[in-house]
C-alpha cells in the first residue's frame, strides 16, 4: 500500500511538448486560475539518491512557489511508474532511463529536472566472496541482486554483466529490495553481490559485511564502468501533463533547482539535519556519511548531460534485448527537457 506524505507542489510543463503524449492531451494549457495539485511518487523516499524530493518540502521551497504536492513512497520505481501511467500520479522521482524504455511501448515521459548525471549507486560484494570475485565477470553463476524486476538497478546489473561478457541466463538475478532486506540478503547469503544506494551501501561498508565492487556514484568511476555518464535520479512526468501545465512546471523547476543549489553549498551534516529524524535509522552519523558519499554527484542546475542521455540508451541496449532491437527508433531528445530549469532565476 502506498504511504502518502504531505508536501507541496503542483507541476506542469510547456506547450512545446505537443508531439509527445501518453494519452489524449488537453486542448489547452492551464495558463490561469488556481495552480493544480500534483501527486508525485518517489521510488524510495528515504533513499539518498532521491533526497531532493523530501528535502525540497522540508526547506519550504514548494510552499514558497505556491505549489501543493502529495508525495507517495514506494521502495521501487516500477510501482510508481505504473501508478503514473494509470493516471494516479502526475510524476515520479526516479531514474530517467524509464523515459526510453517507455518510448518503445508507445508512451512519452520525460525528465523535467535532472537531479544527477550518474546513478549514485554501487555494486556491493559480500565480504565472504571478496577473495574470489574481483570483477563483474567473476559473478558468473552467482546470485546478483537488484531492487525489483524491471527496475533501473535490474537494467544496470544486466548491462554491467553483459559488458563483462556474462549473459543474463548465466547468473541468478534476485529481487533483493532495498534497505534492511538488501542488507539481510548480502549477510545471509541470499545474494553474492547486488546494486544498491546509500544509506544501504554505507551501512554494509560500516559493518564490514560488504565491499564496493563497482562504484557508479562519481563522474570518473561512472565513465570507467559505463563508457560515459548515465543521467539517473530525476523528476520525470508524462509529456501530455507537462504540456498542459506550464505554470506549475516552471515553479516545480524553481523549487527543485533551489534545493540542488542548497545541496551543493551545504555540508552533509546540515542536509541530514533538515531531513525527517527517522530517515537516519537511529544512526545520525551514518546517515550524514551516506549523504556525504553522494552529494557531490547531484547537479546544481537540474540540467541533463546530453551525451550522457545518449549513453543511457547504449547501456540499456547492452542488457535489455528489447532496447537493443529498438534503439534506432528511440528519440533521445524526447526523453528530457531543459526548458524550465534553464529559466530558473539565478541564485
Amino acid at each position: 500500500m502506498r504511504k502518502f506524505l504531505t508536501t507541496i507542489l503542483a507541476v506542469g510543463l510547456s506547450a512545446g511538448l505537443a508531439a509527445c503524449s501518453t494519452a489524449e492531451r488537453p486542448t489547452a494549457p492551464n495558463t490561469e486560475g488556481p495552480l493544480a495539485k500534483v501527486r508525485i511518487g518517489v521510488g524510495g523516499i528515504n533513499k539518498v539518491i532521491y533526497l531532493p524530493a523530501m528535502l525540497t518540502e522540508r526547506l519550504g521551497y514548494f510552499t514558497a512557489e505556491g505549489l501543493e504536492v502529495e508525495l507517495s513512497d514506494e521502495q521501487n520505481g516500477v510501482n510508481q511508474e505504473n501508478e503514473m501511467l494509470a493516471g494516479h500520479l502526475d510524476g515520479v522521482v526516479g531514474f530517467m532511463d524509464h523515459a526510453y524504455t517507455l518510448q518503445l511501448k508507445g508512451k512519452c515521459v520525460r525528465s523535467v529536472v535532472q537531479f544527477a548525471n550518474t546513478p549514485l549507486e554501487k555494486v556491493m560484494l559480500s565480504s565472504k566472496d571478496a577473495a574470489t570475485v574481483k570483477t563483474m565477470a567473476d559473478l558468473k553463476g552467482k546470485k546478483v541482486g537488484f531492487t525489483s524486476k524491471g527496475s533501473s538497478t535490474n537494467a544496470l546489473i544486466n548491462s554491467l554483466m553483459a559488458k563483462a561478457g556474462v549473459k543474463e541466463g548465466d547468473f541468478v538475478g534476485v529481487a533483493a529490495g532495498a534497505g534492511s532486506t538488501f542488507v539481510a540478503a548480502i549477510e545471509n547469503g541470499g545474494i553474492n553481490a547486488g546494486m544498491t544506494t546509500p544509506p544501504t551501501s554505507t551501512t554494509l561498508l560500516s559493518k564490514g559485511t560488504a565491499t564496493t565492487l563497482v562504484d557508479l556514484s562519481t563522474v570518473d568511476s561512472t565513465r570507467k564502468a559505463l563508457g560515459g555518464l548515465y543521467p539517473a535520479s530525476s523528476l520525470y512526468m508524462p509529456c501530455d501533463w507537462v504540456a498542459a501545465h506550464p505554470r506549475e512546471s516552471q515553479k516545480l523547476a524553481n523549487a527543485f533547482v533551489k534545493t540542488l543549489r542548497y545541496i551543493g553549498s551545504s555540508s552533509a551534516e546540515d542536509i541530514a539535519a533538515k531531513m525527517p529524524a527517522d530517515y537516519a535509522g537511529g544512526n545520525p552519523q551514518l546517515y550524514a556519511a551516506s549523504i556525504k558519499e553522494t552529494k557531490e554527484g547531484f547537479t546544481t542546475d537540474g540540467v541533463i548531460d546530453p551525451d550522457g542521455a545518449r549513453n543511457v540508451i547504449e547501456v540499456l541496449a547492452a542488457g535489455i534485448p528489447e532496447v537493443a532491437s529498438g534503439k534506432a527508433s528511440i528519440d533521445v531528445a524526447k526523453g528530457y527537457t531543459t526548458e524550465f530549469v534553464t529559466k530558473v532565476p539565478k541564485a
